[in-house]
């Protein structure tokens, strides 16, 4: 049930999402971002939820959906997974997805990537996909597989909508204005293949520290923030294979 607030921010920030149609003549890339057990299985950790959450099953089934249409067509993947070392803490969440253990790996229903040709896994020590590409070296492996794969539109899904989402989108969108991302020319977020984690207002009162985070509000302003930057919000996605000639 959608609470009267959400009804409130929806009316005073609407969001304009469209039907994206992906053409098999144009080079479009699915970025998933941190769908893994840390984040997404129930019980799997700090930062994983703590009974079933139907936004996040929805995002993990239609992230799925696409990954297995994007291996069909053999078009890239690139699947971020948050990975930290014990000694390094990301300030200000608790410890979560401590690289070798279980929290750090691609949810069960998505586990089958790690062995598909067109895919790229890149373990990320940081919010920001596009800054936890950055090798030792200065290579980015993010840019990279824009640049070696010429791809022209990319798809993201993953979680949370308005954290790692978000900065991903926001740097990647900065880094095209830029240039650095020749010949990329749309970045599109698939509302339905996004969330976000839900800590509401009475939970959060008792956690020292602790901000509220409302789920369905914070999906939303992530959205609108991504939209605000220059992304195309998709309601759905589809598919068309161009004419033969």
């Amino acid at each position: 049930m959608v609470s009267p607030g959400i009804d409130l921010l929806k009316g005073e920030i609407p969001i304009e999402q469209e039907s994206v149609v992906l053409h098999e003549d144009v080079v479009t890339g699915l970025v998933l971002v941190d769908i893994i057990n840390g984040f997404c299985t129930v019980g799997a950790g700090k930062m994983a939820p703590r009974e079933p959450n139907s936004q996040i099953s929805r995002m993990i089934n239609e992230s799925e959906r696409l990954a297995r249409l994007f291996c069909e067509k053999k078009w890239p993947i690139l699947a971020f997974i948050d990975s930290h070392h014990p000694d390094k803490p990301e300030v200000p969440y608790p410890p979560h997805c401590i690289a070798g253990t279980d929290e750090s790996n691609l949810v069960p229903a998505l586990q089958w990537l790690e062995n598909e040709p067109n895919v790229t896994i890149r373990r990320k020590d940081c919010i920001d996909g596009y800054l936890g590409s950055t090798e030792d070296d200065g290579s980015n492996v993010f840019v990279d597989w824009v640049k070696k794969n010429q791809i022209k539109a990319i798809l993201t899904v993953g979680i949370c909508t308005d954290v790692c989402v978000l900065d991903f989108v926001c740097s990647t969108l900065s880094a095209r204005n830029h240039g650095f991302l020749t010949p990329l020319e749309d970045v599109v977020v698939y509302s339905r293949g996004c969330a976000t984690f839900d800590l509401p207002l009475h939970v959060a009162r008792n956690i020292k520290g602790a901000l509220a985070h409302p789920q369905e509000f914070m999906h939303h302003v992530g959205l609108y923030m991504a939209k605000g930057r220059g992304a195309k919000i998709a309601s759905e996605v589809s598919f068309h294979a161009p004419k033969k000639p």
